[in-house]
């Protein structure tokens, strides 16, 4: 029977390796004031973009709502929602991620959130930057270890993002910033009860475009502001190495 030689399996190991990524992928996300698309940068950040995607393809983020906007700085979704009442109801989330800061938290960029103190610790929450965050005040490409950036919205879809930005806030029981529809200081001051049609409600999120480096136009910005890896780039070249090698050696023992 033929053997595979070192360099098929080596091969052979690379294209196994490869194709665990994600690939390049647009999602829609519609909500209750409008939809935007995010150009995910699956070949930068696969392991985000990876977790991301588990959450779109089970339906978790369906029904969530943007529990926080900080006017100028950020808005905030992907972590609950509200079922009829506060406080608003956590969504199951997947293990905590590691982190991937190679992209800069500049204006229009999407993010994981993370517990403070702990730089692995992103599950289901992400943030889109309203601003150039990356090195202000707080300079989001270097407290916490850096903020993973993993896609990008385009100038007329943050058009939608903005009108989230702008709307009023408030604060219930701990909850800060809470975006609101159809909610007047009045209405805060007489604690009149909350709706589903108060809240920013994010609908769904789909993928609307699969294909291949759909990102590869948009030049993000790298976040220079972190140390560069020692030897990064040859220790993912010593890693495929080491799985061809492994393979092959496995398919001279049969």
């Amino acid at each position: 029977m033929h053997k595979p030689t070192f360099v098929s399996t080596l091969v052979a190991g690379a294209m196994l390796l490869v194709s665990q990524q994600a690939l390049a992928t647009i999602v829609q996300v519609k909500t209750s004031l409008g939809d935007f698309e995010v150009n995910l940068f699956d070949e930068t950040t696969p392991v985000t973009v990876q977790n991301f995607l588990s959450y779109v393809n089970n339906g978790r983020y369906n029904g969530t709502v943007i529990h926080r906007s900080v006017p100028g700085f950020i808005i905030q979704g992907g972590g609950f929602r509200f079922i009829d009442q506060l406080p608003l109801t956590p969504i199951q989330t997947n293990a905590a991620i590691i982190n991937e800061p190679k992209l800069s938290n500049v204006r229009a960029t999407i993010a994981m959130a993370k517990v403070p103190g702990n730089p692995n610790s992103a599950t289901s929450q992400w943030f889109i930057n309203l601003a150039d965050n990356s090195a202000g005040s707080p300079k989001l490409d270097i407290v916490e270890g850096a903020y993973t950036v993993f896609g990008q919205i385009n100038a007329t879809d943050m058009e939608v993002v903005m009108a989230i930005a702008n709307l009023p806030t408030y604060t219930f029981n701990g909850i800060q910033g809470l975006p609101l529809r159809n909610y007047t200081a009045t209405d805060y001051a007489n604690n009149a009860p909350l709706s589903n049609a108060n809240m920013v409600t994010v609908e769904s999120i789909t993928v609307v475009d699969a294909r291949p480096n759909s990102a590869a136009g948009l030049n993000p910005k790298p976040n220079t502001l972190l140390p560069e890896p020692e030897s990064s780039s040859g220790s993912s070249s010593f890693s495929w190495l080491l799985l061809g090698a492994l393979l092959w050696w496995r398919c001279r023992q049969r």
